[in-house]
């Protein structure tokens, strides 16, 4: 799709404007700008930021083909990092209401109570019962563990 030609203060009119719009203008505004009904579950706030930032894509271009290529391969990266610096053999300990929870570090995972799992935050959500972020949780990343 080709670039509009639009001044960039206008730009930011239109932009503004949408913050007025009700939850079915939003909606409409969306049909035009995307050519199709927008997803149901969409709140106002996210059909709001996602139509500015179409509308800036239209008037400005989008990305280029390597800033694409580079953010899809980091979307294909693990989802625990520090894994790459931690040596197989390598053991974590982490006390967790009371009880001692030890992981071991394999080539292909993480070992806890005899099972094999596939990321840190996998670990750590069996141990707490809700999301959490497994680096941070083993204390790998800033900021404290809630125990």
């Amino acid at each position: 799709m080709g670039h509009q030609v639009m001044e960039p203060a206008a730009i930011e009119a239109e932009i503004d404007q949408l913050r007025s719009f009700a939850l079915d203008a939003l909606r409409r505004r969306w049909q035009v700008v995307f050519g199709r009904r927008p997803p149901i579950a969409l709140s106002k706030d996210l059909l709001r930021r996602m139509i500015a930032c179409r509308i800036q894509e239209l008037a400005f271009g989008g990305l280029d083909r390597d800033s694409l290529r580079f953010l899809e391969s980091l979307a294909r990266q693990e989802s625990d990092p520090p894994r790459r610096h931690l040596k197989a053999g390598t053991t974590l300990v982490r006390d967790y209401k009371g009880q001692r929870h030890t992981i071991t570090v394999e080539r292909d995972g993480y070992d806890w109570q005899g099972r094999t799992y596939r990321s840190l935050s996998a670990i750590a959500r069996a141990i707490t019962g809700t999301a959490w972020s497994g680096p941070r949780f083993f204390g790998l990343l800033r900021g404290r563990c809630k125990s």
